[in-house]
């Protein structure tokens, strides 16, 4: 099969480059995916540069979400069928043509879903559930407070908070992001470069859930605009991890900070993570009201320049490699 290798083990974009392996073959409790799109997300970006490894046991191809065709069966495996159209979360091995899931972790596509917007739903659906609805317990009539708002994880959690009767504010550097999030559904949309975010926030009332992928820069701001009970939740940190927090604000605030990643989980708890995003969330990727937009894509052979254009950052949604 094709793949997408790091040549050197790690290095810049140009470092991916094609290369082939044998078929995988799917082993009991797996599906194999005949993958026809793949989505490209930060982590693919910290493990080609040699900071994030795959977990043991994980594929050490790139790639942590797909959407294609179940193309074989291992034993034990009883739901899924020869044919069916599914998108799954990997813990590695997506940049391929082929691609072994536990059959856990595998979603079923709505007739009208294609593969490429299915493509970038495993991983950011999974980490907007787990850290905003789970860990942040956000609730209809509650705020959330997105930093980064017009990544592939920010308009996806815009999506997903409105779904939920939620409102949102987002947070983005430059005018034009400030309005490709307002459009998405942001109900207060603020340009990190030019508004006055504490006054703003403050003004619209707070926030009571923080999805924070900034870090460091950020974390004065979501002490001073969190409202009493809290919670701030930090998935990246892009901008630094040592930040300066005041404790006693914290208490008096009652404020919980916390944060996760997802990679790293257990099989087990991946399973219990999409099972609850497919009873809670994935009505509302059939329905439409959660459908992240897709920026562009790039043939798998293109991965490098698929890279590039993240690490570039004037993205809106998703990227994605077709297969």
């Amino acid at each position: 099969m094709r793949i997408v290798e790091i040549t050197g083990g790690s290095g810049p974009a140009g470092a991916l480059v094609p290369g082939e392996r044998p078929d995988p073959v799917a082993g009991p409790g797996q599906i194999r995916i005949r993958v026809h799109a793949a989505g490209v997300n930060r982590p693919d970006i910290l493990q080609r540069m040699g900071f994030y490894p795959a977990p043991a046991g994980a594929s050490d191809i790139l790639g942590l979400e797909v959407a294609g065709e179940v193309d074989q069966l291992g034993d034990g495996v009883s739901r899924w069928k020869v044919g069916d159209r599914v998108c799954a979360l990997l813990g590695g091995g997506g940049y391929a043509e082929f691609a072994l899931v536990d059959a856990r972790h595998a979603l079923p596509l709505p007739s009208d879903l294609d593969f490429i917007a299915a493509a970038g739903l495993p991983e950011t659906l999974c980490t907007v559930f787990a850290n905003v609805f789970e860990s942040g317990s956000l609730k209809a009539g509650e705020t959330l407070l997105i930093h980064g708002a017009t990544s592939g994880i920010g308009v996806t959690a815009i999506q997903m908070a409105r779904a939920a009767g939620a409102r949102v504010i987002a947070t983005s550097r430059g005018a034009a992001k400030a309005g490709a999030a307002r459009r998405l559904g942001a109900d207060l949309s603020l340009d990190a470069t030019a508004d006055d975010m504490e006054a703003a926030i403050r003004t619209f009332g707070g926030a009571d859930v923080v999805l924070d992928m900034v870090g460091a820069d950020y974390a004065v701001l979501n002490q001073a605009t969190l409202n009493p009970f809290g919670r701030w939740v930090v998935i990246a940190t892009q901008s630094g991890a040592l930040a300066q927090v005041d404790l006693a604000r914290l208490m008096m605030k009652r404020i919980i900070l916390t944060g996760s990643t997802l990679r790293p989980r257990s099989a087990d708890e991946k399973a219990r993570l999409i099972a609850a995003v497919e009873a809670t969330a994935w009505p509302w990727v059939a329905s439409g009201a959660v459908r992240p937009p897709v920026e562009a894509t790039f043939p798998l052979d293109q991965a490098s320049a698929a890279h590039l254009r993240l690490e570039a950052g004037g993205h809106v949604g998703k990227i994605v490699l077709t297969v």
